[in-house]
């Protein structure tokens, strides 16, 4: 088998901790079992570029016991939790090509070799597999009966190549479920990134300034949360709605450039490029702290900060700082790269349960019905979220009222006024 991790001989340590976050993930449990009785996904080949964690593991162990061959690659160069990768690898027969901290250039080689298969299902985490397939391996398309995609980022360049009409297969945005974006976007992405920054810093929240870039679903998620660390949090959006929403909830709204020079730490969550930039940098106070949990790094202007600066050193693991011509220091964190990931271990079992559910479902929805679907972006079928939920809430130990018949021919009608 071809595979490409660090270390094969960090097997036993990655499998511990795979079986560790499996005890919080009942819902990918049961559609494993189920999987494994049914085999959905019987010959189909599966490439999967996404964060090669211990709940990724669990997610492509529920597609092997589906029937799938699968390969995995790392959806980023930082994310990558070298002992999960070679467990996968000695204990399941999975081909993975995943190494922390790789080169831009192994990055590419390796989605390469995930691709070599001829993949039928794609699984994206930014896209990075659909674009490469697009671009440097057409001849692989005509393989490819669909995609899902897990990203804010992802579903904006999917969306743009659908709308120019250049996207050659279906692709199911597992991102837009209720039970992905209202819970992973918001409780994962606020909690993981604060984990990240204070694992990499040991800098006290309480008490100091946070700016939040972005109020979507993973912007809600970190202001809630360092907020509830203590902090004094500031929002800078372009969405006035958003903008709005973020005042209502009690934070202040300012500009970037307002929030330059009183900010303590910045953290990025929009999917957009060039959100801080050289102009704020120059504003920012002496220890300011800078990250982004956004999907690529390019949130961050860091050309422009590394011009600014005379001189730049690492001071811990992950922290890089860089000294400003004005004498001024400004901390990099995890080279500007997903915080959450790069520096912590990113979103808890229990949460990744319901999006790493709504990505198996989803691919054996492709499976069955993909002959039916054009070559658009979809949502994930409001069934399967539903289901999700339900299972979820049951594996909670959590149950819910249902409508009598009566309640629901009331919602049905239209006679039935006051």
């Amino acid at each position: 088998m071809d595979y490409d991790v660090k270390d094969i001989k960090l097997a036993a340590q990655g499998k511990l901790k795979i079986e560790w976050a499996e005890a919080s993930m009942p819902v990918l449990r049961l559609i494993k079992k189920r999987f494994k009785r049914e085999r959905p996904l019987a010959g189909m080949r599966v490439t999967a570029c996404l964060h090669v964690t211990t709940e990724t593991a669990n997610l492509v162990k529920t597609l092997q016991a589906g029937g799938a061959e699968v390969r995995l690659c790392a959806s980023n160069p930082l994310s990558t939790q070298d002992d999960v990768a070679a467990s996968l690898v000695e204990h399941d027969g999975i081909a993975v090509f995943a190494i922390k901290g790789e080169y831009h250039k192994t990055y590419y080689r390796h989605i390469q070799s995930a691709i070599g298969h001829q993949p039928q299902i794609t699984m994206d985490d930014g896209a990075d597999v659909v674009s490469t397939l697009h671009s440097k391996r057409k001849d692989l398309l005509k393989h490819v009966l669909g995609g899902t995609e897990e990203t804010t980022t992802g579903v904006i360049r999917l969306r743009s190549m659908a709308d120019r009409r250049v996207l050659k297969f279906p692709v199911i945005s597992v991102n837009d479920a209720e039970t992905k974006h209202l819970f992973d976007n918001r409780y994962g992405t606020g909690q993981s990134t604060m984990d990240g920054i204070i694992r990499a810093t040991n800098r006290l929240v309480c008490g100091s300034t946070v700016v939040v870039a972005g109020y979507g679903w993973c912007g809600r998620g970190v202001a809630m949360r360092a907020k509830g660390l203590g902090a004094d949090v500031i929002v800078t959006e372009v969405d006035p709605v958003k903008a709005l929403e973020a005042v209502m909830d009690g934070y202040r709204v300012l500009p970037m450039e307002a929030a330059a020079p009183v900010g303590d730490f910045f953290i990025t969550v929009t999917g957009n490029l060039k959100v801080v930039r050289a102009e704020h940098f120059a504003k920012m106070k002496d220890g300011a702290i800078v990250c982004n949990s956004g999907h690529f790094n390019v949130e961050l202007d860091i050309p422009g900060l590394e011009k600014l600066s005379r001189k730049h050193r690492m001071v811990r693991p992950g922290v890089e700082e860089f000294t400003l011509r004005n004498g001024r220091r400004i901390s990099l964190l995890g080279e500007g790269r997903l915080v959450n990931l790069a520096l912590a271990e990113g979103h808890p079992s229990s949460v990744m349960d319901m999006s790493f559910a709504n990505q198996a479902l989803s691919a054996e929805y492709l499976v069955k019905h993909h002959k039916k679907l054009e070559k658009k972006v979809y949502p994930v079928p409001t069934v399967i979220d539903k289901e999700i939920a339900r299972l979820k809430l049951a594996g909670m130990g959590m149950s819910i009222d249902k409508l009598t018949k009566e309640q629901e021919k009331y919602l049905a009608s239209w006679e039935m006024g006051t």
